[in-house]
């Protein structure tokens, strides 16, 4: 019986996936195989990560044991322990999703070196981690297109790929041996409202966004409160849900939220091509502009502040101490704490990308990178001055104060409007809140990102 390999890395789900499908189509047997890689680049060096992380192999490996089959897990470098387990069972053929990173580009190119050596073959196959594969739409005389709007024309008129039902039956060759799955348990430092992982959950939480939440998403996806999104970004990061499928099924959905939601996926995909072809963009200035970012003490203990959500800009704080609590944060207040940070405080883009990934369970390097570079004015946005003050922010979002209410206790008491602006109260009323003087004044730190701008 001729034996390939499945090598999982950011797609553990059995719906919708090309390698699993290809190497059942060519092979009698297959070995579904995880490797844990211990490597920071690897996307899953966070505590938040890893409990999610082994919610998601276990639940892969009971969908694969309702087909018969089993999930292999060994540790250590990927290349390594595909090629040792492609020895031990024979296997003809490894199959892999392709990556967009510096780091899954390396991995790939190695591991397709070493099978090479012993006689196998490497199948990585597109538009697994993305919808639409990332150079499949690409402008003329480039590699990726660098700005959104004709990025997504050209992506919204490509075919859509089929997607593909789970396999039936999964046989596994005996005596491959596994090491157990991983505890989520047995991690420590994760959020306290950490949500589950697993593509059944992602399954029913994309049922359920389709049934009741997409409607009215163009509408209520900026409402900081209502919590009006989809909550589906950790499951697109590990791929317990399909994005392609993602697309088409909200695509059949209709009506201007599927139409909104969509262009939310295909702004995944656009930073995925982005990343792709200059992997560089994970850590260095897509476009530079030449900043001056502030360090030093101040600067240090005011980052400090930011991570605990303790700057006095409620919003700020709110969504700090939201991506705390939960390692998530609503997207808008993700663009307005980055915004603080870079902008106000004039904060190097990467510390605050760096204190994100530390803590996003859909820490992704290519959403996260890419954005924090849009919001510090170094990424693909064509408007690098674009500022957001976040008591306007507060103002227009959270009008009623709600979501500062709910993450900032010490305010709990004090009516919007004046939530967003405690700071302007009476001396003798303001001593009621344990809440901290403002870091620095918006008209100051304004002033300072134009000055280390060269803006006058």
């Amino acid at each position: 019986m001729n034996v390939a390999v499945v090598l999982y890395t950011s797609d553990l789900r059995v719906h919708d996936h090309p390698p699993l499908r290809a190497a059942l189509s060519s092979c009698d047997q297959v070995v579904p195989l995880f490797v844990r890689d211990r490597a920071p680049a690897a996307g899953f060096a966070s505590p938040n990560r890893l409990a999610f992380l082994a919610d998601c192999l276990a639940d892969l490996d009971a969908s694969l044991r309702e087909r018969g089959g089993r999930l292999v897990v060994r540790s250590g470098d990927p290349v390594a322990e595909v090629t040792a387990l492609a020895r031990e069972c024979d296997a003809d053929e490894v199959h892999t999703a392709a990556g967009v990173s510096g780091y899954a580009h390396a991995r790939e190119e190695r591991l397709r070196a070493a099978l090479e050596a012993e006689g196998r073959r490497l199948h990585v196959h597109d538009a697994v981690v993305t919808a639409v594969a990332p150079g499949a739409a690409v402008p003329a005389g480039s590699d990726h297109f660098a700005v959104f709007t004709p990025y997504l024309r050209r992506w919204a008129d490509l075919p859509p790929r089929p997607v593909a039902a789970a396999p039936r039956t999964v046989r596994v060759p005996e005596g491959i041996g596994s090491e157990p799955l991983p505890d989520r348990a047995a991690v420590t430092g994760t959020s306290p409202g950490l949500a589950r992982g697993g593509e059944r959950r992602a399954r029913r939480l994309l049922t359920d966004w389709l049934r009741s939440g997409i409607t009215r998403y163009e509408e209520v996806h900026d409402d900081l409160a209502g919590d009006a999104t989809s909550r589906l970004s950790p499951h697109l990061h590990f791929g317990t849900l399909s994005a392609a499928e993602a697309v088409q099924r909200s695509r059949a959905a209709g009506g201007p939220g599927a139409e909104a939601f969509v262009r939310q996926l295909c702004w995944r995909d656009f930073h995925h091509q982005v990343l792709a072809a200059r992997p560089a963009a994970a850590r260095a200035d897509y476009r530079a502009r030449q900043d001056r970012w502030r360090t030093g003490r101040a600067a240090e203990e005011e980052v400090e502040a930011w991570k605990q959500g303790r700057t006095g800009y409620p919003l700020v704080d709110a969504a700090m101490r939201q991506l705390r609590h939960e390692g998530w944060m609503h997207n808008r207040g993700r663009l307005v704490a980055a915004s603080f940070l870079a902008k106000t405080l004039y904060v190097d883009w990467r510390i605050g990308a760096r204190h994100f990934q530390d803590l996003l369970v859909d820490g992704d390097v290519a959403n996260n990178q890419l954005n924090w570079q849009w919001v510090a004015g170094t990424g693909t946005d064509t408007r690098p001055n674009r500022v957001l003050n976040p008591v306007r922010q507060g103002l227009k979002y959270d009008p009623r104060g709600a979501y500062v209410h709910r993450w900032i206790p010490e305010l709990a008491d004090l009516p919007a409007p004046r939530v967003h602006e405690p700071w302007l109260l009476p001396a003798a009323e303001r001593a009621r809140f344990d809440y901290p003087e403002p870091l620095i004044g918006l008209a100051d730190g304004l002033d300072r990102f134009r000055q280390g701008r060269g803006l006058g």
